[in-house]
């Protein structure tokens, strides 16, 4: 044994390198996640807001609509109203809790809606080029002509106020930035090798698309998805405040804000609340997205 050369003799089982475990791609995304305590704790704010709107009708000490002149305009912190009341003399803790749902729901269900919309448009236009993806992003391109705003304002002074109203034009203004990011994605995996593998194998378009393509472009979607929850609750405050939201008497923070308007030299803070919950709420959804961008690009 000795003639062997040493790079020749067989390494004993026993001292066989240990195999690694590879993790998943979405196993790597949680592992960068749960070190950015950053984004860990805006989640956790994030879902203490939406219970605490979820319980609204527990938690609530008083009822919202319930209004009394003689304690109109009560300061912060008051015995009874922890958060002051309004110019009606409403429970403002009680309309914040039960005006969370309404700015929650105008904050999320458009950008799920514009998501599933014009991420389907997007990937048809990437997918297949030609003249559909000229007709497609041509007329995104009429909706890009308008500030998002002004869009807003507009499709919903057409529409009228109401939660209805107002999710659809959310959604309309919503659509074509996703459809571009999903486009542009497609359009991207559409010309690798492994498409066009499963092109030559006789695979039809949809198992393309839903095996290939959609699973490719997940991230990039998502991540610019979630950025847009923060727009769509501005928008939707934006609105209301402007009247063209919800009606009165519905809690919601930026009708909140609008009505307590012009109480701001008599109780200033009283007046900040709703303005302050819109801040946080917007700056918690923000850095969500950009911790959930980060950790997301991983380079295998």
């Amino acid at each position: 044994m000795s003639d062997i050369p040493a790079n020749l003799i067989p390494i004993p089982a026993t001292q066989a390198a240990p195999s690694q475990r590879v993790r998943s791609y979405w196993g790597s995304v949680w592992n960068r996640l749960r070190y950015d305590y950053v984004t860990l704790f805006c989640l956790a704010l994030i879902i203490l807001i939406v219970l605490s709107a979820v319980f609204a009708p527990w938690l609530a000490p008083m009822d919202p609509d319930k209004s009394s002149m003689a304690n109109r305009l009560r300061p912060i912190f008051h015995p009874k109203y922890f958060l002051g009341t309004d110019e009606q003399g409403r429970d403002l803790l009680s309309r914040m809790l039960y005006g969370g749902r309404v700015s929650l729901l105008m904050g999320i269900m458009p950008v799920v809606l514009a998501t599933t919309i014009g991420g389907l448009f997007g990937v048809v236009a990437g997918y297949y080029g030609g003249k559909v993806n000229m007709v497609i992003m041509r007329t995104m391109d009429v909706f890009f002509a308008f500030p998002s705003v002004l869009l807003a304002v507009a499709i919903s002074g057409s529409l009228g106020g109401g939660i209805t109203n107002q999710m659809l034009t959310l959604t309309v203004v919503l659509i074509p930035p996703l459809c571009r990011v999903a486009e542009t994605a497609t359009s991207q995996v559409r010309t690798m090798d492994f498409v066009d593998a499963a092109r030559a194998s006789g695979a039809s378009t949809a198992s393309i698309i839903s095996t290939h393509v959609l699973i490719n472009i997940l991230s990039p979607v998502l991540v610019y998805a979630s950025t847009l929850v923060s727009v769509s609750i501005i928008l939707a405050s934006g609105l209301s405040f402007l009247g063209l939201g919800v009606s009165p008497p519905t809690a919601d923070w930026g009708l909140m804000l609008s009505t307590l308007r012009q109480s701001i030299y008599v109780e200033p803070l009283v007046t900040a609340v709703p303005g302050v919950a819109i801040l946080i709420t917007s700056i918690a959804f923000n850095l969500v997205s950009d911790g959930l961008r980060q950790a997301m690009d991983v380079k295998a």
